[in-house]
């Protein structure tokens, strides 16, 4: 090798020394590089000429800091880079250099424009700078009319061209150019030689990567390659490039890095990624398929919840919503006694209601008697009740009406029928002002009452309902009750009410004489009940959203795997590992947040016809909550199974993304 050729390390721009590069390969070491010295000066074009497998391609991947030195060191401007972070090493590429590649690595989705602005994108370039410098390369360069071209529709020296200008939109102090002029026929070869040469002229540091010699002959050195090391270092007859002149192309000159702020750089990663979602349509459509099948399950199993909650609640709307005492005759339950204990008197429930804790309180007495109308007779339950009764108990009066106070002071022989009764004595006539008998009593019915879910008398007996004072002086000859209703405040706890009303009583009466149920333990269940069948629906969900999302990790795992070359040219670019995880990442939220949109909009005409399909009652509405869980959900999607593949693309190493097809 010939020594005098190499700049002085003083003058050197570009300084390897000692370098050593060892890959792995199975069990044993390939050695690419074995202690190369090596300098470019400032301003040099220089060639590396070698066969394949020579050690050039690794050569140029260390200069161009997309690669690292077993051994040795090497520096640019003096920067000892083995020093350096893959964030410094990323913005010493966006700012130094410049790659032209064999294959022009032209991302298919994006025009020729946006090929040539993505490394300022990296740069923090503002917007408009950015576009007035992509638009001014194309120009100089010839292509100002194909600026909105896709590189499909670019011929390939028109995409090299492409692939020179990206590499001077941030300045491109050192282009390299790996095998320019391979992939072209001899006159687009020229050109691209001719433009590499004029810009070694306007003061850009050249190395071109090439097995030609006529290409190397370009050059002002040629810097021979084999098994390793440089085995000849030699000038050409070329003359050095002249100094650069103050007046030289303003698109030339290193571009101006600004500081965007987080939003701005967040907005210009998210369009790049639409940008890559749309250039892959089907991959696309078939991960937002599994995302829209999560969503729906989510969106619908939440608000099938809230439906059964509230068919919970219209059926057992005293259970679930209100805390309920029964009163009992006895000192205990199932005390044998209890039905000779005879304490338990109206006036204990207007004592009752007086109390503060007490939201209000009901009563009734209870004996079967036959009832007949006509030649129709069948046994039932004649339930003596007091003022309010159906309110409290939440049975609705379908046909007539309830008792009056009139009714209660006079004992007017008047009653109140179940649905059941009515059916089975008069059909579907009207049994309003007929005359039945209860017992031997006549009674004129007022009301028909509809029949109450869940509820239902002993034996599934008819029910027929008297006031109180009629049942009990005109049909029992009782002066007592067998039970009272208390529903207390929501203040105060089941355990509390037990308490107070068997104090209140106890002392009423002199003795323990009655026993409290506490509803509390119904609430619980009922409330527990609810609830499983909530998480249960959620359960179901959450399974269909995690099969989204593996399906979204998977596709895009592959989607990894299959845009390796596209990491790659991002990186060398000037990419930042964080902005290749950001890219991916967002690419998966965005997907997922599509997913919910659609998602909800399938819900909600899911939702309508299954309000027809399902029994009645059951009305199922998309919630605030449904939707909001859907769209929570969907970003979490993206971020949890997202991350992984998102991960793995921002640690692809350049060089192996960049060799695969």
């Amino acid at each position: 090798m010939s020594g005098a050729a190499t700049p002085s390390t003083n003058d050197a721009l570009l300084e390897l020394r000692g370098a050593v590069r060892r890959y792995a390969s199975g069990d044993q070491q390939v050695v690419a590089l074995r202690g190369i010295d090596f300098s470019v000066g400032r301003g040099e074009m220089v060639a590396l000429i070698g066969a394949s497998g020579s050690g050039k391609s690794t050569l140029m991947n260390i200069l161009g800091c997309l690669d690292r030195l077993s051994e040795g060191s090497y520096r640019v401007a003096g920067q000892d880079t083995s020093e350096l972070g893959p964030e410094q090493l990323a913005e010493l590429r966006r700012a130094h250099f410049g790659f032209i590649f064999q294959r022009y690595n032209l991302l298919s989705q994006l025009s020729a424009q946006a090929n040539v602005e993505m490394p300022a994108v990296y740069a923090n370039l503002d917007a408009q700078e950015r576009h007035a410098r992509a638009r001014a390369l194309l120009e100089r360069l010839g292509l100002g009319g194909r600026a909105t071209h896709l590189p499909r529709e670019l011929s390939g020296g028109q995409q090299q061209r492409v692939s020179i200008a990206r590499a001077l939109i941030n300045g491109g102090e050192v282009i390299l150019a790996d095998e320019p002029t391979g992939a072209l026929d001899s006159a687009n070869g020229r050109e691209v030689l001719e433009l590499l040469m004029e810009l070694n002229r306007q003061g850009h540091t050249i190395i071109v990567a090439t097995h030609d010699f006529h290409v190397a002959g370009c050059a002002q050195r040629i810097v021979e390659v084999a098994d390793g090391v440089i085995v000849s270092d030699r000038r050409t007859d070329r003359a050095a490039p002249r100094p650069i002149p103050h007046d030289s192309e303003p698109t030339l000159v290193p571009a101006p890095i600004f500081s965007r702020s987080p939003w701005e750089r967040f907005f210009e990663v998210t369009k790049m990624a639409w940008t890559a979602l749309l250039a892959h349509r089907l991959r696309s459509g078939l991960t937002l398929l599994g995302v829209v099948i999560g969503i729906v399950s989510v969106t619908m199993m939440v608000a099938v919840g809230e439906s059964a909650s509230r068919v919970l609640e219209d059926k057992f709307g005293s259970v679930l919503k209100l805390k309920e005492l029964i009163i009992y005759p006895g000192h205990v339950a199932g005390d044998p006694f209890g039905p000779r204990i005879r304490t338990l008197k109206p006036s204990d429930v207007q004592a009752l209601r007086r109390e503060p804790y007490v939201l209000s309180a009901t009563f009734q007495t209870y004996t079967t008697a036959l009832l007949r109308y006509r030649s129709f007779n069948r046994d039932g339950s004649a339930v003596g009740v007091g003022p309010g009764y159906f309110d409290f108990q939440g049975f609705h009066i379908k046909l007539g009406s309830g008792f009056t106070q009139e009714d209660f002071d006079r004992q007017a022989p008047v009653t109140v029928i179940d649905d059941r009764t009515h059916k089975q004595f008069f059909g579907d006539g009207n049994p309003l002002n007929k005359v039945i008998y209860i017992g031997s009593l006549p009674c004129v019915v007022v009301g028909v009452v509809a029949q109450k879910p869940g509820w239902a008398e002993p034996g599934n007996r008819l029910s027929v309902f008297l006031p109180y004072t009629t049942s009990n002086a005109r049909l029992t000859g009782r002066n007592y009750l067998d039970m009272v209703w208390v529903r207390l405040q929501q203040n105060t706890t089941g355990e509390e009410g037990v308490e107070r009303i068997s104090n209140l009583l106890a002392e009423r009466h002199r003795a323990k004489d009655v026993w409290v149920d506490n509803n509390d333990a119904s609430i619980r269940a009922m409330e527990s009940f609810s609830w499983s069948l909530r998480m249960l629906l959620a359960a179901i969900a959450a399974i269909s959203l995690i099969v989204g999302g593996i399906g979204v990790m998977n596709i895009m795992l592959v989607s990894v795997s299959e845009r390796a070359r596209e990491i790659g040219v991002r990186v060398a670019v000037g990419a930042r590992q964080a902005d290749i995880r950001r890219q991916f990442l967002i690419e998966a939220v965005v997907l997922c947040l599509m997913g919910a949109v659609l998602g909800v909009l399938l819900s909600f005409i899911l939702s309508y016809a299954a309000t027809y399909a399902l029994p009645p009652g059951w009305d199922i509405r998309l919630s605030a909550t449904a939707i909001l869980a859907a769209t929570l959900c969907a970003a979490l999607t993206g971020l949890v199974f997202g991350y992984f593949p998102a991960r793995n693309a921002a640690a692809l190493d350049p060089v192996d993304a960049l060799s695969r097809d």
